[in-house]
């Protein structure tokens, strides 16, 4: 029997691996103890494009200004980027600097002015449209799930759920959008000690969205004085969607207006060509007015 238990741990242990990761776990109470046996971490070298841009905004953070970087910041939370204003002007300078270099080149050298001009226009602007055309995305975004958004609350409100559950369910229940991840925000700080008006006016102030003003601004009507807050989201949610649908015919009447442009430029030559070409062509080659002579 002994022989057997032998022979069947040996041939287990054949199959395990001969070297094992230790991963020590202790628990010391003695800090000065836990400081001596404790395993040195091996910090991980950082890779050369991420030390030379934690450099580059080591450099750039003195030189930017207070607002600029306040107002960068907040574009930035808004387009909802992990970046920061100083990595931001880090791309402006990287563009500018790569630009010089190409544009010149492909312009004549008599005109090496105005191709530095362009260089540093485009360098300095191409991300700020970028990133304008991010945080129109989500203003968009925001400005089209929030009145179903408001619609949940007010039936959670009807419901018999306060205000603050059921904010809590419709952000734990609702697809990720724009609004949800705004209202997630909202209940954290509430749940750190914020109190509710200051959140919601801090959000308002954030996008400088209309309806989202008109929302929290209805809530925070309705707190002060103690009103229904189930009715004021019903009339909100009202007003909202007929906000919308009047969007939507503004948006519809622009629509000829817009469609002047390409129907002028690209489909009257065409129709142009197809109907007005084989009479020119008929014309050249069988003229009727050498007969006349």
């Amino acid at each position: 029997m002994l022989f057997v238990f032998l022979s069947i741990t040996l041939l287990i242990l054949s199959f395990s691996p001969g070297v094992k990761e230790s991963r020590p776990s202790l628990n010391l109470k003695n800090s000065e103890l836990a400081a001596n046996l404790m395993p040195v971490r091996v910090e991980k070298k950082k890779s050369a494009p991420a030390f030379f841009m934690n450099i580059a905004s080591a450099i750039i953070k003195p030189i930017l200004a207070l607002e600029i970087r306040k107002r960068i910041e907040r574009d930035l939370t808004i387009a909802r980027s992990d970046m920061t204003p100083e990595i931001f002007i880090l791309f402006k300078a990287v563009g500018i600097v790569v630009l010089l270099f190409v544009i010149p080149s492909l312009l004549p050298p008599d005109m090496m002015f105005f191709s530095i001009l362009i260089a540093i226009a485009i360098g300095y602007m191409g991300p700020e449209f970028f990133l304008r055309a991010k945080i129109s995305r989500v203003k968009d975004e925001l400005i089209r799930f929030l009145p179903d958004t408001v619609d949940l609350l007010g039936l959670c409100v009807n419901a018999g759920l306060d205000f603050m559950m059921a904010l809590k369910w419709v952000v734990e229940k609702s697809a990720p959008t724009v609004v949800i991840q705004e209202m997630d925000n909202i209940l954290q700080e509430i749940s750190v000690g914020k109190p509710r008006r200051d959140a919601l006016r801090d959000m308002a102030r954030k996008y400088e969205l209309p309806d989202l003003s008109t929302f929290s601004r209805t809530l925070i009507q309705a707190d002060k004085m103690g009103t229904s807050v189930s009715e004021a989201l019903t009339i909100l949610s009202e007003d909202m969607r007929l906000a919308r649908f009047r969007r939507g015919e503004a948006m519809a009447l622009k629509a000829p207006i817009k469609m002047l442009v390409p129907l002028l430029f690209c489909i009257f030559p065409v129709v142009f060509i197809l109907v007005g070409a084989p009479i020119f062509l008929d014309f050249v080659m069988n003229n009727p007015i050498k007969g006349i002579h």
